[in-house]
């Protein structure tokens, strides 16, 4: 009994351990165009606009991949329209990419942080 709970503690650890590893992407973000993306959340990271024409505008959603990726979904403030969305994350620095037609035809932003 105490060898399954170790290892149950031992699992349980190491689950915490890359949950934490990708809490870095939370956080305001300065966008390409000069306005505030709030990132907020923990296994589920939802955007938000904080500023400008479309503050609170909530533009997407991205799970964590692990090694600093997420992916999900990002919607353009403008159009309404929502494409796969990714973003990796090096340091102060998030790259933000919106990708339609299976990835042939892809946009991105370089966002950082605050």
């Amino acid at each position: 009994m105490l060898r399954t709970f170790l290892a149950a503690v031992a699992i349980a650890a190491l689950m915490t351990g890359t949950a934490l590893a990708d809490d870095p992407i939370v956080g305001n973000w300065r966008t390409d165009s000069g306005e505030t993306a709030a990132i907020a959340g923990a296994s589920s990271f939802a955007i938000t606009l904080k500023t400008g024409k479309y503050k609170g505008k909530r533009i997407g959603t991205l799970k964590a991949d692990g090694d600093g990726k997420y992916s999900g979904q990002i919607t353009d403030p403008k159009n309404d329209k929502t494409y796969s969305g990714s973003a990796a994350l090096s340091g102060n620095a998030l790259k933000m990419s919106g990708c339609v037609l299976g990835g042939l035809i892809c946009r991105s932003q370089n966002w950082k942080r605050q």
